[in-house]
């Protein structure tokens, strides 16, 4: 009798293997002259050569299926061993629109016409200007873009960054080291990452640099290789800055740049990186710029409406 190990890497074996190992015993029933032990990130195969091979092609099948869903569970193991691929939300009018299978199985897609043609926009071009007021979904559309790229083993890390600017409150007085004082600022991506990644994955990524989520000023002097790379809150950069990031790209890099113009945080005699940017880039070929509006609010429905005031009000 022959033996396989299969190590299971960056994988959450509840979700892999189900509850209770269902999963994997569901594979061994179906091939019960072979013997099937699961035990930590391991799974050993006992058998005739042909068997092994047959397991090991199931459970590369289901390996696959769990990178794309996020887990896999009792019915997709049984549409598998009969040769169907059973994913969840299977509709094929909705799965154009989606843009991965998150954290236990969350679907993440493109809700509004803006969103999507962000994401169209994404993986046309390999800079995009994501501009539109709060609540519009365009930092959580960006980090979805960016975890699919690397899923898809297209890049070979996501970098996230937002410029450190004091939105009414004072960084200097604020308690901890310049990590736990910038954190609270970066929040909402590490929000988004935890809905779209497995808790022991994420962390693996953030621990190996894989995911990199860092304030502005640690870009100054790097340039970015085969990255993803996002720059959020953008209308709180300087021009200097602005530019300072964009030459960061490097080659097979792709970059979204989100900010929102009505909430710029600068000094009031200093100029938004943004909106310079959108001005001198008008016009060169390969970047793109989405204009996302009150119509792509996808917070609480007052959110649109009290955007609307405040728009009027300004005006």
């Amino acid at each position: 009798m022959l033996e396989k190990i299969i190590t299971l890497e960056d994988v959450s074996m509840v979700d892999f293997l189900g509850i209770h190992n269902t999963n994997i015993r569901e594979v061994a029933a179906a091939f019960p002259q072979s013997k099937i032990i699961s035990r930590g990130n391991e799974i050993r195969i006992q058998g005739t050569a042909p068997e092994i091979m047959k397991i090991t092609e199931l459970l590369d099948s289901l390996l696959v299926h769990y990178q794309k869903y996020g887990k896999v569970t009792n019915d997709n193991v049984k549409g598998y061993l009969t040769g169907i691929s059973a994913a969840p939300n299977k509709n094929a009018d909705d799965d154009d629109d989606v843009i991965i299978y998150g954290n236990k199985g969350l679907v993440v897609k493109a809700k509004t016409p803006n969103q999507k043609l962000l994401v169209e926009q994404a993986y046309k071009y390999d800079l995009v200007f994501a501009v539109g007021p709060a609540g519009t979904g365009k930092t959580y559309t960006a980090v979805a873009i960016a975890v699919r790229a690397l899923k898809n083993k297209e890049v070979r890390k996501i970098i996230i960054t937002r410029p450190a600017v004091e939105a009414g409150e004072n960084l200097g007085f604020l308690p901890g080291d310049l990590k736990e004082k910038i954190d609270p600022y970066l929040r909402p991506i590490y929000d988004a990452l935890d809905d779209m990644i497995a808790p022991e994955k994420l962390k693996l990524y953030l621990e190996s640099r894989v995911i990199e989520i860092a304030p502005l000023a640690y870009m100054r002097g790097r340039t970015l290789n085969n990255a993803f790379i996002l720059l959020d809150e953008a209308q709180n950069t300087t021009p200097m800055q602005m530019k300072m990031f964009l030459t960061r790209m490097g080659p097979s890099s792709k970059a979204i740049i989100t900010g929102d113009k009505s909430q710029i945080d600068l000094p009031k005699n200093q100029k938004s990186g943004l909106i310079d940017s959108l001005n001198l880039l008008k016009g060169i070929k390969g970047i793109s710029f989405v204009e996302l509006d009150g119509s792509d609010v996808v917070r609480h429905r007052l959110v649109k409406d009290i955007l609307a005031a405040y728009e009027k009000s300004e005006q």
